[in-house]
């Protein structure tokens, strides 16, 4: 956390291709292109697994791509800016790994409760087992750390160290919901409930740990209890769960073929959940000043 209340002392001694490179603004470009370049390279690398059947070509191609983002993360996007920071630290990995994991499945289970309660969530027969790791991997561990380190790791961080802290949570959770703008069944509403329920939680849970591995591991378990067990569309994309389940009722309550994650059940309960994270981060003191501001000081 000794990001936080820095300054940029010592800038003007730096060489003037480090300030400029350190500036967040210019990071955060650098990042990016980085991110971009490691995910198309781990694509292109992926068309040369041999076909050897489901799951085993898809674990390899998701190795891959994974792999080379994180050392791309790890050896360069981590050591950018004035102050380098490495939010996938070792210390305290496996507690803010259990804390995510535990959070993300309780909540979502929360709200299938609350939406079968209600009459909205229906159970219509077995699922399909057979295609649980498929489905753990393409719709819960990949998006959860592709996403996590772009929209937490990148933008977050370097609009925060550019603007503040609320700016970083605010941009990068419109952006986050923007994203999810083209999945199928996607509605402005729909992104609306990304950019509160994943912005704050997610957002929420890397200001209070200033670590990834909280939001990386919540994002798997929500993504993971949802689409897996559940058997309900994550994000929009169809998926096979445990369990055959039917979404009926208001659009408001089943958040229609987007999924739960569009209904306002979700958005109370995962924003408030959020709202509280955001909370325990301020009164912890990690809200971090605009670049100008932390100048001026």
């Amino acid at each position: 956390m000794a990001r936080m209340n820095s300054g940029y002392s010592g800038a003007a001694e730096r060489p003037l291709i480090l300030r400029v490179v350190g500036f967040p603004l210019v990071a955060l470009v650098i990042a990016v292109l980085l991110f971009l370049f490691a995910s198309a390279l781990g694509l292109y690398l992926g068309k040369f697994v041999p076909s050897w059947g489901q799951p085993g070509s898809l674990i390899a191609q998701t190795a891959i791509s994974l792999g080379l983002i994180l050392a791309t993360y790890k050896l360069a996007i981590a050591r950018l800016g004035a102050e380098p920071q490495d939010d996938l630290p070792v210390h305290g990995a496996l507690r803010n790994i259990g804390v995510g994991l535990a959070v993300g499945a309780l909540l979502f289970s929360g709200v299938v409760a609350i939406a079968a309660a209600l009459g909205v969530y229906r159970i219509s027969g077995d699922g399909d087992a057979s295609r649980l790791i498929q489905q753990a991997i393409s719709a819960a561990i990949a998006p959860a750390i592709v996403e996590e380190l772009l929209f937490r790791g990148i933008l977050f961080r370097w609009i925060e160290e550019l603007a503040g802290s609320w700016a970083g949570l605010v941009v990068s959770s419109a952006l986050f919901g923007l994203a999810h703008i083209m999945n199928p069944g996607a509605t402005w509403f729909s992104s609306f409930c990304i950019f509160v329920e994943a912005g704050l939680l997610l957002g929420g849970a890397y200001m209070l740990t200033r670590s990834l591995w909280m939001p990386i591991a919540l994002h798997f378990a929500w993504n993971f209890v949802q689409g897996a067990v559940f058997g309900l569309p994550v994000s929009g994309h169809p998926a096979s769960g445990l369990v055959r389940a039917e979404l009926q009722g208001p659009t408001l309550l089943s958040g229609g073929t987007f999924g739960l994650e569009a209904s306002v059940i979700a958005l109370v309960i995962a924003g408030a959940a959020g709202v509280w994270l955001v909370i325990r981060a301020v009164r912890r003191g990690a809200l971090i000043q605009p670049w100008w501001v932390r100048r001026r000081a």
